[in-house]
This record gives C-alpha cells, sequence and structure tokens, in this order.
C-alpha cells in the first residue's frame, strides 16, 4: 500500500496558476500510475489527469486539456499538476490517488473506483 500526502492549494484568482504536489511513501512507487482527481461542492468526485509508472504518457479530461500539465519525478516519489489559466469553475478539492493496475486511459473511463490509495485532498478556490 501507498499514503499519499497533497499540497499546494489555495485562494487564486482567475486567470492565475497554481501548482499542486503529492508525495508518496510506502510500497515501490513506479508499481503505480497516478492520477489526480476534483470534486466540487454537490458533485461527484471527476477525473482530471492521470500519468503512467514511467511518467512517459499521460491523459487528461477535456476540461483541462491545454491548461492543465500532471508529471511525475520517480526519484523524488512525487507527483505534481500544474494548472494555468484557472477558471472559477476549477473550485474542487483535489485529490491525489494511485492505481497499481490501471493504466491512464482506464483510469480515466473507469474513475475514481477503480483507484487503490487516495490523498486527503486540497482545496483550490478560484475567484471571478
Amino acid at each position: 500500500q501507498v499514503q499519499l500526502v497533497e499540497s499546494g492549494g489555495g485562494l487564486v484568482q482567475a486567470g492565475d496558476s497554481l501548482r499542486l504536489s503529492c508525495v508518496v511513501s510506502g510500497r515501490t512507487f513506479t508499481d503505480y500510475s497516478m492520477a489526480w482527481f476534483r470534486q466540487a461542492p454537490g458533485k461527484d468526485r471527476e477525473f482530471v489527469a492521470a500519468v503512467s509508472w514511467s511518467g512517459d504518457t499521460t491523459y487528461y479530461a477535456d476540461a483541462v486539456k491545454g491548461r492543465f500539465t500532471i508529471s511525475r519525478d520517480n526519484g523524488k516519489r512525487t507527483v505534481l499538476l500544474r494548472m494555468n489559466s484557472l477558471k472559477p469553475e476549477d473550485t474542487a478539492v483535489y485529490y491525489c490517488a494511485a492505481s497499481r493496475d490501471s493504466g491512464v486511459i482506464t483510469i480515466a473511463r473507469i474513475g475514481a473506483a477503480n483507484m487503490d490509495a487516495w490523498g486527503q485532498g486540497t482545496l483550490v478556490t478560484v475567484s471571478s
């Protein structure tokens, strides 16, 4: 099992940028594909972005494509989510998640139910 701790959330204005970090401890980091999900008030948790164990393959939700970038540093056991051109509709709690058996496309298609471990979440609020 792995343990995930997110950081980097905060209050920003529309158009600003923010970088979220997720530090992973426990089992071998490269055994896992990693992803970011988000959950806005009153809504279901939704897929945002995923990255393969090597970092070579990424996948994004249409709503964030071209604005967000997911990456990982296997040496530092860290996953990053760089968010540019933030919009008020990006306001949500953002969660880091790990999957041992699924690739990035499967993670995107199946969603939260497919993940093996979760962080506690970090709140991102974008004001208009």
